[in-house]
């Protein structure tokens, strides 16, 4: 395996893509071709600047770590919607696409049979997969919900560059079969399943606290919710393979800043 490498990691995936028929997919899979690689473009990122993998019904692309994020991302924020929008404006009913899409960062490992190895690259594909993702774009209005990683809000969203809002990110710890997830929603996110039973849980605990405090004629006691922790490291998961003939090909060089 390769020495593990920095890179930026991008994530896009069609929603309900299972439930279409194979015409329907074809034609899918070409628009999302078609927006991941006009919003790289727009952002500056040629393609010797960055690697994709095919997964079907998605695309994972590892950018150069030179490429300006907050490029990326403000492009992220505009280009697509727009894209999203004149694609559905020319397609059926069954064919409309809609987008879920995440934004890391972290370092990555090309294995010998040209799988993409790292515990970063699974956090991301986790969040891309976690249930609240998928409820959020549900209630999105223009067919795209984004999240981006701690490190990414770490490092850009928090600072307000041109284009980028920090107000509009919000916190979310998405469920996994690891454990609770760490990112950020662009949007408001919705209450999941599994938030509402917390929240009934507390509530229930809080009601039975102030009973037993008021019949033994102490204060109730008060209630912190707990935390889950995930420590180690997992590999594998998110293997990829590179299609079309890209190649690295990256350089010292910066991205054009363009909005």
């Amino acid at each position: 395996m390769n020495t593990p490498v920095n890179r930026t990691i991008l994530l896009l995936d069609i929603e309900r893509y299972s439930d279409r028929d194979d015409i329907e997919q074809s034609f899918l899979r070409r628009m999302l071709y078609d927006i991941a690689d006009q919003t790289l473009d727009a952002a500056g990122i040629d393609s010797a600047r960055r690697l994709r993998a095919d997964r079907g019904d998605s695309v994972m692309e590892l950018i150069d770590a030179n490429a300006p994020v907050s490029v990326l991302l403000r492009t992220l924020l505009t280009e697509v919607p727009v894209q999203l929008r004149k694609t559905n404006r020319m397609a059926s009913s069954s064919a409309q696409i809609r987008l879920r899409a995440v934004l890391a960062t972290g370092y990555v490992a090309i294995d010998a049979h040209d799988g993409w190895v790292g515990s970063d690259l699974n956090h991301a594909c986790r969040l891309l997969d976690a249930q609240l993702l998928r409820d959020a774009l549900r209630e999105r209005p223009d067919d795209f919900a984004l999240c981006v990683s701690d490190s990414v809000h770490q490092g850009i969203v928090r600072h307000g560059h041109p284009g980028i809002r920090p107000e509009d990110f919000h916190h979310i710890a998405p469920e996994s079969k690891n454990g609770r997830l760490s990112a950020w929603l662009h949007g408001t996110a919705p209450v999941s399943g599994t938030e509402k039973e917390d929240e009934a849980r507390t509530s229930l605990h809080d009601v039975a606290g102030e009973s037993v405090g008021a019949t033994a004629g102490e204060p109730a006691a008060s209630h912190t919710p707990g935390a889950t922790h995930i420590t180690g490291d997992q590999y594998g998961v998110a293997g990829g393979n590179n299609h079309g003939g890209l190649s690295f090909s990256f350089d010292q060089r910066t991205a054009k800043d363009q909005s």
